[in-house]
């Protein structure tokens, strides 16, 4: 039986169209930032040395780092500036390729996300004004009242270190340091548990209005960039991974720790098992 010419062209579209979509199905993320030409990331860009806005433009250690990394694999950086609970759910959801940051490796992050090899690592330290003399190690912060940022590996050190000492600590949380750190100036806190490479900007930014406990407390973790850990994530994982390797290898990593933390800082070659 012959069929009407109508029919015959409506039923090869569909079988186009059904192939094609099959097409863009079985492109993962590495096919698809190639076919764009794009690396999608989103960041807070209010969190120095890492992200922040100079001169009306985004800077810091992250933008020089992808810049490079852009560079290798022949992709341009495409920033989104997300809260930080919406980057968690929007790497989730595929709206980007990676969460920068970084974020502290932990074990309760790793149950959900993959890390990239870590560009830093620091333990929490308490940030106090400048001539403070009540606060001279960890421990003299109980029955005070220390600010941290919602949501952050300090804040859940100092909770952890709380119960460990003779008298609670007040604890106050902020949407970031800068707000904990204006409210430290003023008088309205005693110390902002905050982690020491963050600490080192605000140090750097701020002589002789800030100061520092030594030494740090709690477990020294390792900062690494967030992606999805799924098939269609792996080889976009692995160019990155590899592009990291060649820099810290060429001693790019280093020279930008360096300008950004105010030292080289020694980390691992890939994400290590996180301990809690």
């Amino acid at each position: 039986m012959r069929r009407p010419k109508h029919l015959v062209a409506a039923c090869a579209a569909v079988i186009s169209l059904t192939l094609l979509g099959g097409t863009a199905r079985a492109q993962d993320a590495l096919a698809r930032a190639q076919a764009a030409g794009v690396l999608h990331i989103a960041t807070e860009e209010q969190f120095p040395p890492y992200d922040f806005i100079q001169d009306g433009k985004h800077a810091g250690f992250n933008v020089d780092l992808f810049a490079q990394i852009g560079h290798k694999l022949g992709l341009k950086i495409d920033w989104i500036d997300r809260p930080w609970p919406r980057i968690m759910l929007g790497l989730q959801s595929r709206k980007f390729d990676l969460a920068g940051g970084p974020a502290p490796i932990t074990a309760d992050l790793a149950k959900t996300f993959r890390f990239l090899p870590p560009v830093s690592s620091a333990q929490t330290m308490i940030e106090i004004r400048k001539g403070e003399t009540g606060l001279v190690k960890p421990a003299d912060i109980a029955g005070k009242k220390i600010g941290a940022q919602r949501g952050s590996f300090a804040l859940a050190e100092l909770r952890r270190f709380n119960t460990t000492l003779p008298r609670p600590v007040a604890i106050v949380e902020y949407a970031d340091n800068r707000l904990a750190n204006a409210d430290l100036k003023a008088g309205r806190l005693d110390g902002v548990a905050i982690a020491a490479n963050d600490v080192m900007e605000v140090l750097r930014h701020s002589p002789g209005v800030f100061g520092v406990v030594q030494p740090g407390f709690g477990t020294r973790v390792y900062y690494g960039y967030m992606m999805r850990d799924d098939g269609d994530s792996r080889s976009l994982f692995e160019a990155i991974s590899n592009a990291m390797r060649e820099l810290t290898q060429q001693g790019k990593l280093a020279e930008l720790q360096t300008k950004w933390f105010g030292q080289a800082i020694t980390v691992p070659a890939k994400a290590p098992k996180p301990e809690q």
